[in-house]
């Protein structure tokens, strides 16, 4: 199973050279806005915005596109969820609880696109962001709440640390799902219940495997006297540029303009 969400493509782009944290906030407002979309002038409108991220970072689409095999029963199943459970509009088709509108259709092919352009999005900010410089964005972020004592650096690393083991975590799952299989295991075949079930035999060699993960490095960051960012200080420190500011004039101009398309009724 493959999946981009947490995994860095190194390249030269005008996106790899941006500040992480005016990356996170243009993600922020594109997520805000791409909510904000109910009409097809508004998805075109956040669509040619993805498309133009994707011209800037330099990553494959075809990269991405392989980043939705890992969510695509997810996206399925919302999909499904929206065009037989939909009972408002012209019924195409009826049988028992199941019910296919036109509405249905619509609001499915909707959440589609909703959540696969979501899904990309979020991708080519991990692309183009080693996780180093992500966890001293969210650091940055979480700043602020230090005066509450709350531990901004240690809850950023966490954060960090998981986005960066989660390409690991389905890389894992898929050789043990191999193995499994190797040994007879039928893993693909059956009903949803029955491959539910057969999933089992392979979440609790996950399971073990991610705790056996987490203690080495635990071990290895305590090998190292890391103590948190007590006496810690930065090679790299954050600092906005020209490109940064754009970015973020960018996003608040994309944000207002969905809202425009919004309250306008396009």
């Amino acid at each position: 199973m493959y999946i981009t969400l947490g995994q860095y493509y190194p390249a030269r782009s005008w996106l790899h050279s941006i500040d992480p944290r005016a990356k996170t906030i243009f993600l922020f407002l594109y997520i805000i806005g791409l909510f904000m979309s109910r009409s097809v002038a508004g998805y075109v409108f956040c669509i040619l915005v993805f498309a133009a991220g994707v011209r800037l970072s330099k990553v494959p689409f075809k990269l991405l596109l392989k980043g939705l095999k890992g969510v695509l029963f997810l996206i399925i199943f919302t999909v499904l969820l929206n065009v037989f459970f939909t009972s408002d509009g012209t019924i195409y088709f009826k049988a028992g609880f199941i019910c296919i509108t036109d509405k249905g259709l619509i609001s499915a092919a909707k959440i589609m696109v909703r959540l696969s352009v979501l899904i990309m999005m979020s991708s080519i900010l991990t692309l183009t962001t080693t996780y180093l410089a992500l966890a001293d964005a969210i650091e940055s972020f979480l700043t602020p709440l230090k005066r509450f004592r709350v531990p901004a650096h240690d809850i950023a690393m966490m954060i960090t640390i998981a986005l960066r083991f989660v390409p690991t975590l389905f890389d894992e799952l898929e050789k043990i799902k191999l193995a499994q299989m190797s040994r007879g295991a039928s893993c693909d075949e059956g009903n949803i219940i029955q491959k539910a079930k057969s999933m089992i035999p392979l979440l609790i060699p996950l399971f073990v495997s991610s705790f056996r993960t987490a203690d080495n490095l635990a071990m290895a960051m305590e090998a190292r006297c890391y103590r948190g960012d007590i006496g810690r200080t930065k090679y790299n420190r954050l600092k906005y540029k020209k490109d940064d500011y754009i970015l973020l004039g960018a996003g608040v101009l994309f944000a207002a303009a969905a809202v425009l398309i919004r309250i306008s009724g396009v």
